[in-house]
């Protein structure tokens, strides 16, 4: 059994207070009497309230807010199988986290505008497998080629520079891309790879990948992103704050943007580039454009989804309040001259 909604589990933890709250009430409600009458007197006025029945109205109450709390965490156990007809490409996205990417030229700063306007670009997708490659100076698979955008949401939100080799290798994305399409069933026409960077390639090698890829059938869309100025590059020092990127002289390093290798490999593989300025990222017309080409009908998956069950503790819950509303506090009086009729 598993919880889609856990966090409502917490709420279990609030049962003592409510059994606190109730004992208060209890304890308030004799103060009240008692202000009126001698405690002495009290139980002979009272004989037809039975205190096991107002303890078991508040088991039944805390029992009934249990099964709600459940109720609402959403217990799923079991599964169903579902069959899904699609039609789509396979897309893999090669996003640069070189160091340069954290430059501010596109707000708040290139990298955190990527993976913005990818995680839109995923909630535009339906069909399709979607793959992700992190790449700087060696390029690293995130995510093969997969249905589950949440995952590759989940993932892109992990990219920051630092982890992988510095640089910025485009010929070494290329080519993981390259493989991540054979290690999938093979690349084709159907194939299509969206490469995002600023294209500050320390190699010459990529346009030779892109080539490569072209001639499998694969085609590159590049999105261009920075300033075609130079600006410095934000670092962070060990106290925390926030520097600029130095030479070994000293001097601030600068970044600005040099498309015109992205150029090249979108036009040898028939894809396009789009430059992604401060005011719009392109994106979206990169899916436009994509959304015009052939796709293709792909196998039937066979997908296995946990069942809803909170029903069961629903029904158990509002069964529990229905019980408490109709059980009494009051039992039967006592019959002081029960003798007379015996």
């Amino acid at each position: 059994m598993r919880f889609a909604e856990p966090d409502f589990l917490w709420c279990l933890f609030t049962l003592p207070l409510f059994a606190l709250l109730f004992a208060y009430a209890y304890h308030r409600r004799k103060k009240l009497a008692a202000r009126f009458v001698s405690l002495s007197m009290l139980p002979k006025l009272s004989t037809s309230v039975s205190p096991w029945r107002r303890l078991t109205k508040m088991l039944l109450l805390l029992l009934a807010l249990a099964f709600l709390f459940v109720a609402l965490a959403r217990p799923q156990w079991g599964h169903k199988m579902e069959h899904i007809e699609r039609r789509g490409l396979d897309l893999v996205l090669l996003q640069d986290i070189s160091l340069s990417m954290l430059a501010e030229d596109i707000k708040p700063n290139r990298l955190v505008r990527s993976r913005h306007e990818i995680a839109a670009f995923l909630e535009s997708l339906s069909g399709d497998r979607v793959g992700l490659v992190a790449f700087s100076g060696e390029a690293q698979v995130m995510v093969p080629l997969t249905l589950d955008y949440g995952t590759v949401q989940m993932m892109l939100q992990e990219l920051n520079p630092g982890w992988l080799m510095p640089g910025t290798n485009l010929e070494a994305a290329i080519r993981k891309g390259m493989q991540l399409f054979k290690n999938s069933g093979g690349a084709g026409k159907y194939s299509v790879m969206i490469l995002m960077s600023d294209g500050e390639e320390l190699e010459a090698e990529a346009v030779a990948a892109a080539k490569e890829a072209a001639e499998l059938g694969i085609r590159i869309y590049t999105v261009g992103i920075g300033s075609r100025e130079g600006v410095p590059i934000p670092v962070k020092t060990k106290n925390g704050e926030v520097a600029y990127k130095k030479d070994m002289q000293g001097n601030i390093v600068t970044t600005r943007l040099e498309d015109g290798t992205l150029q090249e490999i979108a036009n040898v593989t028939g894809g396009l580039y789009f430059y992604a300025n401060p005011s719009e990222f392109q994106l979206q017309k990169v899916l436009s454009e994509i959304a015009t080409l052939e796709k293709k009908d792909q196998a039937t998956d066979r997908m296995e989804n946990y069942q809803d069950r909170y029903q069961i503790f629903l029904g158990l819950a509002a069964l529990l309040f229905l019980v408490e509303a109709l059980v009494s506090e009051r039992g039967r009086r006592r019959r002081q001259l029960a003798g007379r009729f015996s």
